[in-house]
């Protein structure tokens, strides 16, 4: 990968799209240069799919990530304050 396709990467560290979220969650688990390979590596995957597909892109929104694993994040925000000693009952807001 080309250094442009890494620098292009690091621009998307604050936009509130698909790509900054796919940046702040990798790098917190591997570092920021890692996830600048990775955003760059997606958004070659997008073009080249964009491209042969002739298709417009649709972002999938900053919340993809939170959407796909609300249950997880549901329980594990439950235990953590079962363990600072709260009583929790659940209820979904309609």
């Amino acid at each position: 990968m080309t250094m442009s396709n890494v620098e292009a990467a690091h621009s998307v560290v604050a936009s509130k799209n698909y790509r900054g979220a796919m940046y702040r969650r990798t790098a917190a688990r591997k570092g920021r240069k890692r996830a600048a390979i990775s955003v760059a590596h997606a958004m070659l995957r997008i073009a080249y799919f964009l491209l042969t597909r002739e298709e417009m892109y649709v972002d999938l929104g900053e919340d993809y990530f939170d959407k796909q694993k609300q249950q997880s994040i549901v329980k594990y925000a439950v235990r953590r304050l079962e363990n600072l000693g709260y009583s929790i009952t659940i209820a979904e807001v309609s």
